[in-house]
């Protein structure tokens, strides 16, 4: 919990994205379905625009803040509301000033053009009241709860994102495919998101994997899938915390990406009770050291059994197994 040597806001701060449109140059802006926002899960999927050759996105945003913001109270005055959108990767940062709507300056409006050739992923969207306190103006007195995340390449505006699955034939594939051929998967976490080879090759694999089959089938298909997802946590684990940028001091930095993320989430179960920037020095100090590594294995594979569900899907098939047993005697 952050300290502010002034007095701030009390109360919540929302923000809405109520619409968004894309510009393709030498053309008017087109808006885009409301498919391509979700006030559910606070995202914003660009990747739904029909074009690939937009150069700019306008999100229309809408604000709510406590109506004591703006109340005659004497600890602030000048009170402004700014919408803010950055991403770490490329630096990015756009502020625009909304405007009052209301008479009690409760609800604010506004637009923010968001520039292509300035954003490569993802960027989070924040609200910010901004005031002059104690005759020092542009003090943040109150922020929104929960940015927005403003991802250009997603078709679907969801949170977490979704594993990317690709089906093919190990023997004749790609060449770096080829001497895995005899398993049914790899997990590739070299490109911009991790993704899933699901070799084609091996026999029942691709049924298995994308099929409605039978309910003893459905029960390995669920196990699998588990296993799947918990050698992809290992993977990204692994990826995230093996290439880290360190500072002059040696301290390690958070990605910018998805490994990031995948730090963020899985840390707190591989150094449990610790604040996340410590347990990621743990982790690096470990890794890069003599001693401790091998001790975190047993951690980071419970870390990611846990984001894979497999206590439930082993739960679940052995339960399913039962009643068809039972069903079988019957």
């Amino acid at each position: 919990m952050k300290a502010y040597p002034y007095r701030r806001l009390t109360g919540a701060v929302s923000l809405r994205v109520t619409s968004v449109e894309v510009k393709v140059p030498g053309e008017s802006r087109e808006p885009l379905d409301t498919k391509a926002f979700s006030v559910v899960e606070q995202v914003v999927a660009l990747g739904r625009a029909e074009r690939d050759d937009w150069e700019s996105a306008r999100l229309k945003l809408s604000a709510t803040i406590p109506a004591s913001a703006t109340e005659s109270n004497g600890y602030w005055c000048d009170v402004s509301v700014v919408a803010v959108l950055t991403e770490k990767v490329t630096n990015a940062r756009t502020a625009v000033v909304l405007e009052s709507r209301t008479e009690g300056g409760r609800e604010w409006t506004g637009a923010l053009d968001l520039w292509r050739v300035d954003h490569l992923d993802r960027a989070a969207l924040a609200v910010h009241v901004v005031a002059t306190v104690d005759g020092v103006p542009g003090r943040v007195i109150a922020t929104s709860e929960k940015e927005w995340i403003v991802d250009l390449g997603a078709k679907a505006p969801l949170r977490q994102r979704e594993l990317d699955v690709i089906e093919v034939g190990f023997r004749e594939g790609p060449e770096w495919l080829r001497p895995f051929r005899e398993v049914p998967w790899v997990v590739d976490t070299s490109g911009e998101l991790p993704a899933v080879h699901v070799n084609s090759d091996f026999e029942g694999i691709t049924e298995l994997v994308g099929g409605n089959g039978s309910p003893t089938e459905s029960l390995v298909r669920d196990l699998l899938l588990a296993q799947m997802c918990t050698e992809v946590w290992t993977a990204v684990f692994h990826t995230a915390i093996g290439d880290l940028e360190i500072e002059d001091d040696g301290t390690p930095l958070f990605p910018h990406d998805w490994r990031g993320e995948v730090l963020r989430e899985m840390l707190p179960d591989v150094v449990p009770n610790r604040p996340l920037e410590e347990a990621l020095r743990e982790v690096h100090r470990r890794r890069t050291g003599s001693s401790g590594w091998i001790d975190l294995q047993p951690r980071i594979h419970f870390a990611a059994t846990r984001r894979a569900d497999v206590p439930k899907a082993l739960s679940s098939t052995i339960r399913g197994l039962d009643r068809l047993h039972q069903g079988n005697d019957a």
